[in-house]
């Protein structure tokens, strides 16, 4: 593929379906931002359509994008944040996904009412049907193969790492252990994927060998599902719930560790932001925690606490061990960055083909670049 080139001047209109973005800032919103606003597409002329409300999101995203595209075929419509809605993916290779796990197909028992009413039958249908995706990982890619079509093209765009809490290191290279205590902090809503049920066995295990001052601190609001009344049971957790930036900082500077126990992600943003403060990443051995981590982190069996809680405790009390992972974490931000700027320059270019195929008619399949997994 060339590189990078602006829509030329016959090229259709690029509509970003930004309607889920507003109301708050979750991780998928801050990529949906991060990846396909004006900014990041430039010099791409794209057209944000935004909501005001729920109601309003999906009244856009099943009558106003559909009947957008249609009255103008020359349009190209990227859809960053939620599944494309069946009338949208019904126009075909004018509709791009950009797709952050397969979460909606793979893992239906943790999904809300709302999720399986909502999107799954949406998510299905485009990712049975449309021939091009954008996805956030390698991990997300080879998901997303087992269910699209054999000859679909699937870019990477992976976001940068933008040190939203504005973090730092700080005196955190010369830390110590304090005698009985460990503190641990897992970001994300609490829900049924997130699995902080295994962060509060291995929390229970850490305060049963040692470490009798240990916290498992969790920034997230309360999604659905029993896990938030079984965490506030638990001797040592402490929910925070929705916090501002400057919150999310503090407890950050003040932690130990980063912890995540997800099932599975399709890559686990919150992990790479919190390698701005010099954190240590302990997160399960697993191919997409491999691959955003690199040779960073602390990779645990969270199917197995006492184990994890040994391996954990022998880091917490190694002053040269925790000292290393602060470098290693500055390594990984620069290594994932280098990546996700290579990722633009090909994003950039192949949106602007298919916005000229769009003003043409002419949708010609196009072949993408290989490239090389990155491994841990």
């Amino acid at each position: 593929m060339t590189a990078a080139h602006p829509a030329r001047p016959h090229a259709g209109r690029i509509l970003v379906d930004m309607t889920h973005c507003g109301r708050r800032t979750t991780g998928l919103e801050r990529i949906a931002q991060e990846l396909f606003s004006p900014q990041a597409l430039a010099p791409l002329p794209v057209e944000a359509v935004t909501a005001r409300d729920r109601y309003g999101m999906v009244l856009k995203q099943i009558a106003g994008l559909p009947a957008a595209a249609l009255m103008d075929r020359r349009a190209l419509v990227l859809c960053p944040g939620f599944p494309p809605s069946l009338p949208l993916t019904a126009l075909g290779w004018r509709v791009l996904p950009y797709i952050h796990d397969l979460f909606l197909l793979t893992r239906a028992d943790d999904l809300n009412p709302r999720a399986k009413l909502y999107m799954v039958p949406a998510f299905r249908r485009a990712v049975r049907t449309l021939p091009r995706f954008l996805v956030n990982s390698e991990h997300t890619r080879a998901e997303l193969q087992r269910f699209c079509r054999p000859d679909a093209e699937i870019a990477l765009y992976r976001p940068r790492v933008r040190n939203v809490f504005d973090l730092a290191p700080g005196a955190r290279a010369g830390a110590g252990p304090v005698p009985g205590r460990l503190d641990l902090v897992a970001l994300g809503t609490v829900e049924p994927r997130k699995n902080l049920a295994a962060a509060a066995a291995i929390l229970t295990a850490l305060r049963g060998s040692g470490l009798p001052e240990a916290r498992l601190h969790v920034i997230g609001r309360a999604g659905w599902g029993p896990d938030a009344e079984r965490l506030r049971a638990t001797p040592g957790v402490v929910l925070h719930g929705y916090q501002e930036r400057e919150q999310v900082r503090a407890l950050l500077a003040q932690a130990d560790a980063l912890i995540s126990t997800s099932h599975d992600e399709g890559l686990g943003l919150p992990l790479l932001e919190a390698q701005f403060a010099g954190l240590t990443v302990i997160a399960p051995d697993a191919r997409v925690f491999r691959e955003v981590l690199g040779a960073s982190g602390l990779l645990i069996d969270t199917s197995d606490a006492a184990a994890s809680a040994r391996r954990i405790r022998a880091w917490a009390e190694d002053r040269a061990a925790r000292a290393e992972q602060v470098g290693l974490a500055a390594e990984n931000l620069a290594r994932w960055d280098r990546l996700a700027e290579s990722d633009r320059g090909h994003v950039i270019a192949l949106v602007a083909e298919l916005a000229e195929r769009a003003a043409r008619g002419r949708p010609a399949p196009l072949r993408l670049p290989v490239e090389t997994p990155q491994g841990r």
